[in-house]
This record gives structure tokens, C-alpha cells and sequence, in this order.
């Protein structure tokens, strides 16, 4: 038998194997998640609220983290604002604290406490995102 004849089936096999295993890796790639919040700002406390919103994308830039997205309230429901951010990881959000911390900002529970003098009230929820219906469909058949 010749051997390139011999070579050219191993050589087919090896890349059918190799696009089965990169599909495979793509499925199993979890979902990006991202942070749904509600916000409902304190009356009067507006233009603070946004001015401390900016100052935070301004350190998630520094920072090099993916910037939220702000949406503000024009009419119907009674919230103010909507923000997608991404879940930073741990080593995402150190760098963003020192950064943060560079600037004089406060940081953990203290930021917490800040943030809670311009709202009433807010929900934060964890979602898969941005994602296609049919990304969706694929899970959901795996």
C-alpha cells in the first residue's frame, strides 16, 4: 500500500477529530453573565446619583473592565434607571477597587453605604446575557 494513500485517511480523521472537539468546546462554553439592576433614585438626588454612576464607568475604563450600560427611565413603570453590567471576576473587581482607591474612592460595604444615599430602592439580578434565542434552544438540547 502506498503511503501517502495510507496518510491522506489518518490526516482526514485528524481533522474531523479536531473540528468535533472545537464545536464541542464551543458548546460547552458557559453563557457570559451579566448584572440586571432596578433603580429607583431618592427624590432630589438625581444628578448626584448620575454623577457618582459616571465617576464609577470612568474607573471601570481605568480599570479595563467592560462598561456598564445605563438606561434611563422616559415614561410608564416607576423606576429611573436600568444598568447591565458585566460579572466582573474576582481579579476584575480587585483591579477596579484599586483604581478605585487611587482615586480617593470608597470601596466594599463603605461604597455600599454611598450608593444607598442616592437610591430607594433597587433589585439586582444575575442573568445569562447577551444571548440568542437559539443559543438557548442549543442548551436547552444538550
Amino acid at each position: 500500500m502506498n503511503r501517502r494513500m495510507l496518510l491522506a485517511p489518518l490526516a482526514l480523521l485528524a481533522l474531523v477529530f479536531s473540528v468535533a472537539l472545537a464545536v464541542h468546546a464551543q458548546a460547552a462554553k458557559p453563557h457570559p453573565t451579566a448584572l440586571i439592576a432596578i433603580y429607583h433614585v431618592a427624590p432630589g438626588k438625581h444628578l448626584d446619583y448620575l454623577k457618582w454612576v459616571a465617576a464609577n464607568d470612568a474607573i471601570d475604563k481605568e480599570a479595563g473592565v467592560p462598561p456598564s450600560v445605563l438606561y434611563a427611565h422616559t415614561q410608564g413603570d416607576s423606576w429611573d434607571y436600568v444598568s447591565i453590567s458585566p460579572d466582573l471576576s474576582k481579579e476584575q473587581q480587585a483591579k477596579v477597587d484599586a483604581v478605585a482607591k487611587q482615586h480617593g474612592r470608597k470601596t466594599g460595604y463603605a461604597a455600599s453605604l454611598e450608593f444607598r444615599t442616592f437610591i430607594t430602592s433597587h433589585t439586582d439580578t444575575y442573568a445569562i446575557g447577551p444571548v440568542s434565542a437559539a443559543d438557548l434552544v442549543a442548551a436547552a438540547s444538550q
